[in-house]
Formats: structure tokens, C-alpha cells, sequence
């Protein structure tokens, strides 16, 4: 029923600098495997196998990743090494992949129209890929889509933040369906300490209706002068229905240094625990 993903890739990563100055922060590597190969394997998983970029200058390691290195490919066949290719060939052989580009950074809610020539008429999922996320049984993404299927209305990932930190991301306040479920009331970008409707904050993982493509046309630019998605989403509370779900899991911000460390470590720890269960042959668990 949702078989397309958007990552929206075509931000600076200035957070980063000067690592990301000639690199892709969505490259940057948690262990041996990109933070977007994270993301895709979790699309991949949920079903969402039509993988769609919104990429920008500087950002063609990307397309570069998701394709064939012969090159490479022809010097390691038949060593060692070539095992540690498989979870990337899988990825190649399962998903497709097109792209189009992000001309000006005009916020996420901009990113996400101009994925619209690559998505179409269709519900969809949003990935971004410096939010690294763990799920408990499967995916965050497929914990939405199973939602999808309930709801049929865009929902959005949400998870209980410290109050001090409400200022960093979109709030949403709301009607409670259930302890993880909610009815969005009100949504407010990056509100002024004091002002969040409550600590319930909105991480990169989406499940949009097409119809946010209209309502995005329509939005006048908003906190920082961009065009912002929780606008839109919104509007379509308004106009409808938009869940949101706190989800089973643990999330990364590996837009940021101190959680690209925390998520290194967690996935060291990890792959420490599979050595052990293996034999010391373990590879990255997903």
C-alpha cells in the first residue's frame, strides 16, 4: 500500500564542519555502515522499497553509495572482504532508487514538495537520516505503516523530550487515543522556552498523505522564513486528521555530535554483544 520513501539530503550539515565540508553528512559512518544506509535498510523493511532522494550541490556520494562499484567490486571478488559488501548489494538489488534536486534550502516542508515529482499521488514515508533510530520488535517506519493501515491520515513520530529542549523541535499537542497514540490539536515549530504545548516532540519519521503536497503550495513561509512541515501538518489536523504516534524504540540525533557518539557507542556495544553470540563473527545488527 506505501511502497515510496523520501529523504529529504540536501542540507549542509553544518554542524559538522569541517568534517562535512566536501562529504555528505548523511555519509557519515556510525561503525562501518552511512547513517542513510540506516535509514534506507529501515525503509527497506517496512516495505518501502522505492527509495526517492531531495539531494543537493556536493551530495552525489549519495547516488554514489546506492549504485555498483566495479572497480572495487572486481578487486576484492574472491577475498574476505567481499563479505562486507553483502548488506549494501542486498540494498541495491532490493530498492530503486531516483532523485531530483533541492535548488534552494528553503526549510523541510519546501524539501518534501520538491520530492513531489518523484513521489506522485501516492502516501509515503519520510526518512531523515541524522535521526538514527532503533525499533523494539521492527522499525519505527513500520511500526507507522501498520498505523497507516488503521488510520489512513498522515502521522508523524513523536517521543517525550526534556522541557528545556522543546526549543530544538516541532511540538505537537493532542487528544489521546491511547498511551501512545495521539489526535494533533496544535503543532508549533521550535517554540520559545515556556510556549511548547507540551514535551512531545516530532522526530524524522513521517507518513504522509499526497494531499500535503497541496496544503505545502499554499504555505506561506513560517519560522525562519522557511517553508516548515508542521504547517502543513496542521492544516491537515485541521482539515482532517493527523496522529501521532510515540513509537517503540530509541532514537539518535546524529545531527548532533554529542548524539552521533551515543549512537556510535550504542552500535558498538551491539556489535560487541553479536561477537560474542557468533563466534566473533558477527556483522552490524540493524
Amino acid at each position: 500500500m506505501i511502497k515510496k520513501c523520501l529523504f529529504p539530503v540536501a542540507g549542509y550539515g553544518t554542524r559538522f564542519l569541517p568534517a562535512t565540508k566536501a562529504m555528505p553528512k548523511e555519509i557519515l559512518p556510525v561503525l562501518d555502515k552511512p547513517l542513510v544506509q540506516y535509514g534506507v535498510e529501515e525503509a527497506m523493511q517496512a516495505g518501502l522499497t522505492d527509495i526517492a532522494f531531495v539531494t543537493g550541490r556536493g551530495k552525489r556520494a549519495i547516488e554514489d553509495h546506492f549504485d555498483v562499484s566495479y572497480e572495487l567490486e572486481h578487486q576484492i571478488q574472491g577475498t574476505g572482504k567481499e563479505k562486507m559488501l553483502e548488506g549494501i548489494r542486498e540494498v541495491i538489488n532490493t530498492c530503486t532508487f531516483s532523485y531530483t534536486r533541492q535548488i534552494q534550502m528553503r526549510g523541510l516542508g519546501h524539501a518534501i514538495l520538491t520530492g513531489r515529482t518523484v513521489i506522485g499521488d501516492e502516501p509515503f514515508g519520510v526518512v531523515l537520516a541524522d535521526d538514527l533510530c532503533f525499533g523494539e520488535g521492527s522499525g519505527v517506519l513500520d511500526q507507522m505503516v501498520k498505523l497507516f493501515k488503521q488510520f489512513r491520515c498522515s502521522i508523524v513520530a513523536v517521543e517525550e523530550v526534556p522541557e528545556d529542549e522543546t526549543h530544538k523541535y516541532g511540538v505537537i499537542a493532542g487528544e489521546a487515543l491511547s498511551d501512545s497514540l495521539f489526535r494533533v490539536t496544535d503543532m508549533v515549530e521550535k517554540p520559545a522556552p515556556g510556549d511548547a504545548p507540551s514535551n512531545l516532540a516530532i522526530i524524522g519519521r513521517y507518513i504522509l498523505t499526497p494531499d500535503i503536497f497541496e496544503v505545502l503550495e499554499h504555505t506561506a513561509p513560517g519560522k525562519n522564513g522557511e517553508i516548515q512541515i508542521t504547517d502543513a501538518l496542521l492544516q491537515q489536523a485541521q482539515d482532517g486528521c493527523v496522529i501521532a504516534y510515540k513509537f517503540k524504540g530509541q532514537r539518535f540525533d546524529c545531527g548532533s555530535v554529542q548524539g552521533y557518539v551515543e549512537a556510535t557507542n550504542f552500535c558498538f556495544q551491539r556489535y560487541l554483544a553479536g561477537e560474542q553470540q557468533i563466534g566473533g563473527q558477527s556483522g552490524l545488527a540493524n
